[in-house]
């Protein structure tokens, strides 16, 4: 099967389009150095019905509006670090949204792919934290990545720093995603937020020096697997509220501000313990709180195996007895 250019796609945009060599025999997109944030929106625009990949080449990249992928099977792919996604002084947006970009979006995305990229939110020139101010996406944060009601998606060799909110946000019903190989550093609050999500694996991530927590969950966040993650120089290492069911494994953390994990409750609302969360090789270094504090007397079945804490006296800090396992 092949397929052209549809004509409303700029020409010198486009370097080469040819089948995808997979089963689905989907189409990719290759683009030129110079093309415009437009440009790569366009593309991913014009990709056919069934999807296919837009590949970026090396170079920097500026972003003005959000590059949304908002249809099922569509990829976006840099050349690695040396793809640079920078947003514009005052652009006020997040880089790349992935999913429908209003602020409840009503259908389900599927089967998306962003990859191999370095963004760069250049937070010291953005004036607010929120995507426009009033009407729809007024409520999307400015985030390197906002991935909102996808599933069964991947992010992976991703770098998101120097955002004015967040580095890597899901929320609204994220179902099944896997991030692989991400970093997060100096970003105005988290390099990794998750709300309302579920079934989905975080591996090999290394989120320092951000302004937030290096992991913040609280809201829903439910049988999901955190693995081989160091979290370093953050405010806070893991902070943690509404969250039941998850497996993390091989966490390292190191010279966080304030605590190494902060499990609790929101104020005044039980429904939002923590509970039946297993923290396999937990390694905590130098923090200047606590490396594990569990506030709420309601997060209660927690298991901690295998851990190591520089000191002990530092070590776990329980609003009452018996909250934990440890193994």
């Amino acid at each position: 099967m092949l397929f052209t250019v549809v004509p409303a796609l700029c020409p010198a945009a486009v370097a080469e389009i040819t089948p995808h060599n997979t089963p689905t025999n989907l189409a990719v997109i290759t683009l030129q150095k110079d093309v415009t944030d437009l440009e790569i929106q366009e593309a991913l625009d014009n990709l056919p019905d069934a999807g296919g990949e837009v590949i970026l080449p090396a170079g920097r990249f500026e972003i003005t509006e959000p590059i949304v992928l908002e249809r099922d099977n569509q990829t976006l792919r840099g050349a690695g670090a040396e793809t640079i996604l920078y947003l514009a002084d005052n652009a006020n947006c997040p880089v790349i949204v992935m999913g429908e970009a209003f602020n409840v979006p009503t259908n389900a995305v599927r089967h998306l792919r962003v990859s191999d990229l370095f963004i760069d939110g250049n937070r010291a020139h953005q004036q607010r934290e929120l995507w426009r101010l009033e009407g729809e996406g007024s409520e999307i944060r400015n985030n390197g990545i906002t991935v909102q009601n996808v599933c069964d998606s991947t992010i992976e060799h991703v770098t998101c720093a120097r955002c004015r909110s967040g580095g890597l946000v899901t929320t609204l019903g994220v179902r099944r995603l896997v991030v692989r190989d991400f970093t997060a550093f100096d970003n105005e609050f988290d390099g990794l937020a998750c709300y309302l999500t579920e079934d989905s694996t975080f591996a090999k991530l290394f989120l320092h020096d951000n302004s937030g927590a290096g992991i913040s969950l609280d809201l829903a966040f439910n049988h999901n697997v955190i693995e081989n993650a160091l979290l370093a120089a953050n405010d806070l290492g893991i902070f943690m509220r509404s969250s039941r069911n998850n497996q993390f494994n091989d966490i390292s953390i190191r010279d966080s501000h304030d605590y190494g994990v902060f499990m609790a409750q929101a104020i005044a609302a039980p429904q939002t313990k923590c509970t039946n969360n297993s923290f396999t090789n937990l390694i905590t270094e130098n923090c200047r709180r606590a490396a594990f504090r569990i506030n709420d007397i309601s997060c209660t079945n927690n298991i901690i195996i295998g851990a190591q804490f520089d000191d002990p006296h530092l070590g776990l800090s329980l609003v009452h007895p018996d909250l934990v396992t440890v193994k």
